[in-house]
């Protein structure tokens, strides 16, 4: 009995207690003889004093352990759970791409150190520390608490999870080496490999597993756990042929249905990267006939991953499309119509119903899926599908909407990423084209054939309002009328009331009240508010005052009989007549024929667009700066398509009608045309950039005209626009070198200097607007001197420089220097740059006046020769200015105010 009594209150193991308890009833009367109140309490008092001594250890250990168990740990297994819960459902997976076998997403963010990923981990391990520190029982370098191995093995899983690799690995050796009889050390094994692949050591963790399974009995879920880890090694390794057989077995022995369908579709993927068709069809086969035992997210990805392996010519299409139709239709699925609809969309367009294909397409992306990827996939196949139409506009809206959800900088990416800037240029040009076009074609029209065509174009969208403001009138309508009148609707079978006296003949008009409704407000529209009275129609019965005028001061309301839209005179009077504008829009239709002939030629090898747009400009009274560019352009296309006929043609029309064109050379000395020869565009460009350098702006403005008429619809064309922008605002200052900008920004927005010139005039330009001089900067450094001289009197400055630069070389002043600068076409600047401020070079600028300047720096004054160096004096007189005037007074030609600048205030 005192044995149950001890465990029954001390050691609080239920099942003695109620020992006791049974006992106590079956001698009650004998205890209750037996026993007095003090003896009891002596022995109750002996008891807490025997188990408080550490002798004994056994009644200790029990507490703790059980303490540890039913409390601390459980709460740490709740909490971890419910992490684990939360990375499931939280977890995105990717099914485009290879599952992970564990999910776990992996930041490689820097984290601070109290910053928790999962307040459910960090609880997990706050627990199993606490359980390790109130509950461990370290005797002897021995651990005497069973449960200790479970504290650690739940703090080293809550590490894990948190992204903390190194401590885990540490609790788990620890079971490893302090627990090696434990029931848990498989699972600690595991965890262990868990954390090595994790730290890329995927060899030890290989190595690890590959023993413990062939060494050990393990339980089933602990086996699957196992091998499920070998084949995620090997998976990291790029071994997938023998990940799949471990995948496999995982998923077999795995107690876990949820991971069961998982595993079965990682090994269907890896088949799939493999190449065997059949077999990874097999093993989405077992993910689907789990059915609701797993996820439904497998299910359906499965039969989508099958849907990808059909063999198109040898399966059944039919049935294949019945089975997609089953999909679309079964309630349970709709989360993942996105999936379906493009699942679809693929059968269709691989049996070229493109129509049903775009639609379904479509379909998909309302659903507003979130798989970007799906979206990404949408996108871009519809853009495809429009750029196979030529629809380069739509397409190219596909391929941004495509570009923003996809992977920047990824291979992809930067794939589609040039398409789509190819297709710009062609978006801009064919729109100036088609709109060019139709403003011609109608101008070319005689009057009749003009009223004829704007009369069809009115009436059809006259109709269309009509339709539509009936349409929205009965919407507003039915929205008014009681909701048991609303769907009151005669002759639909909806109707609930009777149809009045005539419904075997039909259904008169009035007893059908939306048609009633739609009557009131027709009239109402036709003739505004009415008394019901007689001569209701005249104007003056509803506003009197009208009786006295002709004219109604009534509000008039909007009348689509009245609108000047649906009027063709509105749009014929539109057309330009003015022959300069006539002759402006037809240089820029031929101009954007020829660029896209160029670009459909170069850039997308689309050789019949090509040849469509180089002799529709050919056929319409081109300039002649375009004609033999595109004859040649032709001749390069046959002679691509191997067509020698027409190449022949060309040639000889090039050779025999334009034969001092640098076509015909090409043509007639092929060899040549792989040099770099004195007449090719790059060459003379070269030479006018060197000219721009060498402060020539007069001559390079005046040939870069010359090059861009002789080389239009050339490559090289907005290179010499934008080095003629830089010598005009060399040349004429700030004003015309900002609108020499614009212009280049908007005739060639998609070359890379027009781009560039978007770039200055949006950047720089804003930079250098203001005219104003900076005050208050004569003690700064880099004053320059500077003589101003007639572009007339060239000799004179050169004269100047160069003597400056020999008595700047006999002084020894190594930081000066001279330049020769222009300012305008009418005036230029010998400029000295010095490092001095503003009262030493003033100072210098008086010493080269006076004549008398000799260098006496070092010189031994005992033995000095005292005959003295003279040099001309300069006679011209200078001014100062700090450099960063000095370049206000270049970028805006404003010399005259900044030296009446330096002219004294009247006081």
């Amino acid at each position: 009995m005192y044995f149950y009594i001890l465990h029954a209150f001390f050691v609080r193991d239920d099942t003695l207690k109620l020992k006791f308890l049974s006992y106590q009833r079956i001698n009650n009367t004998e205890l209750n003889r037996k026993l007095s109140q003090i003896t009891i309490l002596s022995f109750l008092a002996l008891l807490v004093f025997s188990c408080s001594r550490k002798k004994d250890k056994w009644t200790n250990r029990t507490w703790h352990e059980v303490t540890t168990k039913n409390n601390t740990l459980y709460n740490g297994r709740v909490a971890f759970e419910q992490g684990k819960q939360d990375i499931v459902q939280t977890y995105n997976d990717n099914f485009w791409e290879l599952l992970p076998i564990e999910r776990l997403v992996v930041s490689e963010d820097v984290r601070l150190p109290n910053e928790v990923l999962n307040q459910n981990f960090d609880k997990a391990e706050e627990k199993a520390v606490k359980a390790i520190q109130k509950h461990s029982m370290l005797i002897d370098d021995r651990e005497k608490n069973p449960k200790m191995d479970e504290s650690f093995l739940l703090l080293g899983k809550a590490r894990y999870n948190e992204q903390r690799f190194i401590p885990a690995l540490e609790a788990f050796n620890y079971i490893l080496y302090k627990y090696p009889t434990s029931n848990n050390i498989n699972h600690a094994k595991v965890w262990r490999a868990k954390t090595n692949l994790r730290l890329d050591n995927n060899e030890k963790a290989l190595e690890d597993l590959a023993k413990m399974v062939s060494e050990e009995y393990m339980k089933p879920q602990d086996y699957s756990d196992a091998i499920a880890m070998i084949a995620q090694a090997y998976i990291n390794m790029k071994q997938p042929d023998s990940a799949v057989t471990y995948i496999g077995k995982a998923a077999i022995h795995s107690q876990n249905n949820e991971e069961k369908g998982r595993y079965f579709y990682i090994k269907g993927q890896l088949l799939n990267q493999l190449g065997y068709k059949d077999s990874a069809n097999y093993a989405f086969d077992q993910v689907i006939e789990l059915n609701r035992r797993t996820p439904r997210r497998y299910m359906l990805n499965a039969y989508m991953a099958k849907a990808r392996n059909f063999d198109y010519e040898k399966g059944n299409k039919e049935e294949f499309l019945e089975l997609l139709t089953d999909l679309e239709e079964n309630r349970e699925n709709r989360p993942f119509l996105d999936k379906i609809y493009n699942q679809k969309a693929v059968y269709f367009k691989t049996l070229d119903s493109i129509d049903l294909a775009v639609e379904y397409y479509n379909k998909s992306l309302r659903t507003d899926s979130e798989d970007q990827i799906l979206e990404s996939f949408n996108y871009k196949t519809l853009g495809d599908i429009n750029f196979d139409f030529k629809e380069y506009a739509k397409a190219g809206a596909y391929y941004d909407s495509t570009l923003e959800r996809m992977v920047v900088d990824s291979k992809k990416y930067r794939v589609l990423k040039k398409k789509r800037v190819n297709l710009d240029d062609v978006i801009l040009y064919e729109g100036i084209a088609k709109t060019n076009d139709s403003i011609l074609t109608a101008v070319a029209m005689s009057p009749e054939e003009r009223i004829a065509f704007y009369s069809t174009y009115t009436e059809k969208i006259k109709a269309e309002a009509v339709a539509a403001e009936e349409a929205a009138e009965i919407a507003r309508i039915k929205g008014e009328l009681p909701t048991e009148q609303r769907f009151n609707q005669l002759g639909t079978g909806l109707s609930n009331v009777s149809s009045g006296p005539n419904t075997e003949g039909g259904t008169f008009y009035f007893y059908n009240p939306t048609t009633v409704a739609y009557g009131k407000t027709t009239f109402k529209r036709t003739y505004g508010n009415r008394e019901n009275q007689d001569n209701w129609r005249l104007s003056s019965v509803t506003d009197p005052s009208a009786a006295s005028s002709e004219v109604s001061d009534e509000k008039e309301e909007y009348s689509i009989d009245t609108d000047p839209a649906f009027d063709p005179q509105t749009y014929i009077a539109q057309l330009p007549t003015d022959p300069e504008i006539l002759d402006s829009l037809h240089t820029d239709r031929n101009f954007a024929y020829y660029q896209l002939g160029v670009i459909y030629k170069e850039k997308f090898q689309e050789y019949e667009l090509s040849i469509d747009k180089f002799t529709g400009l050919l056929d319409s009274d081109p300039e002649e700066r375009l004609i033999v560019p595109s004859k040649y352009n032709l001749y390069k296309i046959y002679l691509a398509q191997g067509n020698a006929t027409k190449s022949n043609e060309y040639m000889r029309d090039i050779i025999n009608n334009h034969g001092d064109s640098r076509y015909a050379k090409i043509l007639q000395n092929p060899e040549e045309a792989l040099k770099d020869d004195q007449n090719s565009p790059e060459s003379l460009y070269n030479r006018l950039y060197k000219d721009f350098k060498d402060q020539k702006y007069a001559q390079v403005i005046k040939e870069s005209d010359e090059l861009i008429t002789k080389f239009g619809g050339e490559e090289f064309v907005p290179k010499f626009e934008l080095l003629k922008a830089q010598a005009i605002g060399r040349y004429r200052g700030f004003e015309a070198y900002k609108e020499a900008l614009n212009y280049v920004s908007l005739n060639y927005p998609q070359s890379p200097e027009g781009k560039q010139a978007q770039l200055i005039y949006q950047v720089t330009i804003p930079q250098i607007e203001k005219s104003s001089f900076i005050e208050g900067v004569d003690g700064d450094q880099n004053h320059k001197i500077v003589y101003v001289f007639s572009t007339l009197g060239n000799n004179q400055a050169l004269g100047l420089k160069e003597n400056l630069e020999l008595i700047i070389k006999e002084l020894r002043y190594d930081k000066m220097s001279v330049s020769l600068d222009v300012y305008t076409k009418d005036q230029q600047f010998v400029v000295i740059h010095s490092k001095r401020d503003k009262l030493g070079a003033e100072g210098f600028a008086e010493l080269l006046a006076l004549g008398k300047i000799e260098d006496s720096r070092g010189a031994d004054m005992t033995k000095w020769n005292r005959k003295k160096k003279y040099y001309e004096k300069v006679e011209k007189e200078p001014f100062t200015v700090v450099s960063p005037n000095y370049r206000i007074i270049q970028i805006h030609k404003n010399l005259d105010i900044y030296l009446q600048s330096l002219q004294p205030k009247p006081e």
